[in-house]
């Protein structure tokens, strides 16, 4: 309820996102936690936005390094990571050479530093997770009322 309740807010599918790469430092690293807001405002160079590319199920966290405002009123965005050489076009499905403005989920708008290392951590390590799992039902087992 409350996720929905963020998507409804933030007008973003996805309200909260991790860093997963380094291609965002120094301004993010990598299990930086993102929040997100998608706002109709014009997106503008220089502005960190979150995008998805069809067929991909993660999304990118990069700058906005070029905005074009057709006379019709479509918008063509290009994305660039900080820390990377060249711009996003080689990340971006085949023949595509900007994003538009419903690949955006949202842009940055603020962070909690590191935190999304745990999810990053058990994504890496899933034996983790069912150690985990097993510890909280051991605990639940073991823990008396009193």
């Amino acid at each position: 309820m409350i996720w929905k309740g963020l998507m409804f807010v933030t007008k973003s599918e996805s309200p909260v996102v991790v860093v997963l790469s380094g291609s965002m430092e120094p301004a993010f690293q990598r299990g930086d936690i993102l929040f997100l807001n998608n706002q109709d405002d014009p997106i503008r160079v220089g502005e960190i936005v979150v995008f998805k590319i069809k067929d991909r199920d993660i999304p990118i966290v990069h700058r906005v390094m070029k905005v074009h405002e057709k006379e019709d009123g479509e918008v063509e965005i290009l994305t660039k990571g900080d820390n990377n050489r060249v711009d996003d076009r080689g990340l971006y499905a085949p023949g595509q050479l900007w994003l538009k403005r419903e690949d955006i989920l949202g842009r940055a708008r603020g962070t909690l530093r590191y935190l999304g290392m745990v999810t990053i951590i058990l994504n890496d390590y899933p034996v983790l997770k069912y150690v985990l799992i097993g510890v909280m039902g051991l605990f639940v087992l073991t823990n008396k009322e009193s």
